[in-house]
């Protein structure tokens, strides 16, 4: 159990219906007594976890502070495990604040980002993988991202991952107990058995890391750059997409000189879409910054917009850019065909494909559909796969899965080569130590730390 009694204002600051303060510890029924007044007649210490109780939180004068509700849920049948009391007032900046000055005037300390989940993971509550998926149930910016992070919440994850640790326990569990005990009857792992459960073993976690790109993708939003050369309409596209208009539209070239970054669904695709400054030469400082972002974030997105000027050949800057971007998946809009088309399309055909070249009149809003069918398209050929129980979406996760896997190949190199199997074992205890970072099992207290620092205050 966590030592000390903790409190934080749980809910965003600012003017709203409603603030919380919630405490968490041994003393919370405790401070809850010095600093909530019940309107009727009633022992603190008498209300039932889970019952709503009205009354006024008050000062140590017994000045009435505000008007609130008072929720007690009682360890271990709680968040944290521990006694936890919340207090529910109008959520005004200077009503929570003062209650929650009053809470720590009366013992608590204050919780540090995310210490409520991290106090659930000591606890034995929830593992660490669970405790991840609370932050991105926080911070979910798509449908999909919220599903993906809740199945992963109720455990889905983790007990694939379990099972897979399990597997590599009984491996292990047999090869010792054939080596320190040889004199006695222990059934033993032939060679063979090693190798075909390792292989298994390795698929199940390939399976894993296969489902990470969807994964990321229903997290974060397909990462989607819209990129071109000054004034050939992308903050225009992004405006048409959005269908408001959220980037500033000017005939002078440059306008747009930061990255502007939204989301929106096309077929069910969750897309974070990025406009970026127009890409060329030029002797302003501030332009020139926009365009190194603009490259960075060519680098980082899973997908580019090239817009080009439908009614004017390839100029030097657009051959440019086409080179930053050939190794990327890349849809190519033609705009502003409404003027005429002398661009090269041929070439663009050869170069992109015919599917990926679209043709388009952004101010007449002509061929949208069409653009977005070819979004749809490119990714997962046009639906992702919601019905996956375990999708693995934190970069973490993956790099451990591929840690533990590139054991696991090592075991069974080994197995081939016949090394002893005493010393294949040394391989798989990898593989498992690996795994069980990812469930908290076997990870440091340095990574734990690491983890919860990314939590916000007051959960």
């Amino acid at each position: 159990m966590s030592d000390g009694t903790i409190a934080a204002i749980a809910t965003a600051p600012g003017e709203a219906g409603i603030g919380i303060v919630r405490i968490s510890g041994e003393k919370s029924i405790q401070i809850l007594k010095k600093v909530f007044k019940p309107k009727k007649n009633i022992d603190i210490e008498d209300i039932p976890s889970r019952k709503v109780i009205y009354g006024h939180a008050i000062d140590r004068n017994g000045e009435v502070l505000d008007e609130v509700l008072v929720i007690i849920m009682r360890g271990p049948y709680s968040y944290t495990t521990e006694d936890i009391a919340e207090i529910h007032c109008h959520g005004g900046i200077v009503p929570v604040r003062r209650i929650m000055e009053e809470v720590l005037r009366n013992g608590a300390d204050i919780a540090g980002p995310g210490e409520f989940t991290k106090r659930a993971f000591l606890n034995g509550r929830i593992d660490l993988a669970q405790a991840e998926a609370v932050i991105d149930v926080i911070t979910s910016k798509t449908d999909m991202g919220l599903d993906a992070a809740l199945n992963q919440l109720k455990g889905e994850l983790s007990k694939e991952i379990k099972g897979i640790m399990d597997k590599l326990l009984s491996m292990l569990a047999h090869i010792e107990a054939s080596i320190d005990f040889p004199e006695h009857d222990v059934e033993e792992i032939t060679v063979n058995r090693l190798n075909d459960m390792l292989i298994s073993a390795g698929d199940a976690i390939e399976d894993l890391l296969e489902s990470f790109e969807e994964g990321k993708i229903m997290k974060d939003g397909l990462s989607t750059a819209i990129i071109g050369r000054p004034n050939v309409g992308k903050s225009s596209l992004l405006n048409l997409l959005l269908k408001e208009n959220r980037a500033i539209v000017t005939e002078i070239p440059g306008t747009t000189r930061d990255i502007i970054e939204e989301y929106l669904n096309v077929g069910g695709i969750p897309i974070r879409l990025i406009d970026t400054a127009g890409i060329r030469e030029s002797v302003d400082i501030v332009e020139r910054l926009g365009v190194e972002r603009t490259k960075s974030a060519i680098i980082d997105s899973d997908l580019v917009i090239l817009v080009l000027d439908a009614s004017n050949k390839l100029s030097g800057d657009d051959n440019d850019i086409i080179d930053l971007i050939k190794s990327k998946k890349v849809i190519a809009v033609l705009n502003k065909i409404d003027l005429g088309l002398d661009i090269e399309d041929q070439y663009l055909y050869d170069l992109f494909g015919a599917d990926n070249v679209i043709k388009m009149s952004v101010k007449n809003r002509m061929g949208l559909d069409k653009l977005e069918e070819r979004i749809k398209g490119l990714v997962f050929h046009g639906k992702l796969n919601v019905s996956k129980n375990n999708l693995v979406t934190g970069i973490r996760h993956k790099r451990l899965l591929e840690k533990a896997l590139e054991s696991i190949k090592g075991a069974v190199l080994s197995i081939e080569n016949q090394i002893p199997v005493d010393l294949i074992s040394v391989d798989i205890k990898e593989a498992w130590t690996s795994l069980g970072a990812i469930t908290g099992d076997t990870v440091g207290e340095d990574i734990v730390n690491e983890i919860f620092s990314k939590f916000c205050i007051g959960k």
